[in-house]
């Protein structure tokens, strides 16, 4: 019996280019058509960072160069990252279908993702967007354009934008109608936009939603029966870096508070993943989430390698 199965890629399946891109996902897809053969439902989640922050940027300066009439509003950036992506994911996704005879449809939804106004991620910005600065570029570009620019990590500069937690997503039901009816589904790309509900509208916000939050909400919408987060590491692990670095196989939800509580994982990389995997984990008896590297992801839901977390 084949499961319901949300994936969330991480940023080493895409790449920080359209052209490294195009020749990314055409790997990408060999794993996730491996899935579905299997007969699961798969549908994929995916970050945009690098992409919404080149398009933010890119438009930013031609709009100041007088090369275009304006610039671009971020939650439109972030539109125009979801199609792209979606194209290229769909399209190698489709192409590796075919070339194996087996006939579906896949489909991206430009999906927005509602979130709280009230949110305190509004007053903070953390998240990492677009591409890596010196110090002396980053602090140009912040006093010209107003961004908030900080050290990531010991890589340069980068813009933070805030980044609220998921609330609902708008589009869940065309996405289960379209899951349901057996394709393959791209949505919630780069967390999905970021929209709030003013006077009964919806209206976008520039701000970037934590593509495995936005995974881990959309998976308990569509009543998924696992969450896959991809990422660069075959295991979680505690002690990372250290002698005594250890991978772990599985988790419950309370050994991996225990271990959040320690500080064992580190912001922005693997914490949020932890903790999207915990959320879901939680929101039903049954559902559990594995972490683990894309190309092991067919050994990993047969439990032969990455790190469970389940009650």
């Amino acid at each position: 019996m084949g499961k319901r199965i949300v994936i969330a890629l991480g940023g080493n399946a895409l790449g920080n280019t359209p052209y490294e891109q195009l020749s990314l996902v055409t790997e990408t897809a060999k794993p996730i058509v491996d899935l579905i053969a299997q007969g699961n439902e798969v549908v994929i989640a995916h970050g945009n960072g690098p992409q919404v922050g080149m398009i933010n940027l890119g438009l930013a300066t031609a709009a100041e160069a007088g090369a275009i009439k304006s610039d671009m509003p971020f939650p439109e950036c972030g539109a125009m990252s979801q199609g792209y992506i979606g194209y290229h994911l769909q399209n190698a996704i489709g192409n590796e279908l075919a070339e194996r005879g087996m006939a579906k449809d896949v489909a991206t939804v430009v999906t927005q993702v509602l979130v709280d106004e009230a949110d305190p991620a509004f007053q903070h910005p953390t998240k990492p967007v677009g591409a890596f600065y010196d110090k002396e570029t980053a602090d140009r570009i912040a006093a010209e354009k107003g961004y908030t620019m900080v050290e990531d990590a010991g890589r340069g500069y980068r813009q933070v934008v805030p980044s609220p937690k998921p609330v609902d997503v708008i589009e869940k039901n065309t996405v289960k109608a379209l899951v349901d009816s057996g394709a393959v589904v791209i949505t919630v790309g780069g967390g999905g936009i970021p929209v709030v509900r003013r006077e009964g509208r919806l209206v976008g916000v520039p701000a970037v939603i934590d593509k495995d939050f936005a995974s881990a909400k959309l998976a308990e919408l569509l009543d998924a029966d696992l969450l896959v987060i991809l990422t660069a590491v075959e295991k979680v692990a505690v002690n990372f870096g250290k002698p005594d670095q250890k991978g772990l196989d599985a988790l419950t939800p309370a050994e991996a508070r225990a271990y959040i509580a320690q500080g064992q994982f580190a912001p922005g990389s693997m914490l949020p993943k932890v903790e999207a995997a915990v959320r879901f984990a939680e929101s039903k008896p049954g559902r559990a989430a594995l972490i683990t590297l894309l190309e092991k992801a067919k050994d990993g839901i047969e439990g032969r390698t990455g790190t469970r977390i389940s009650q």
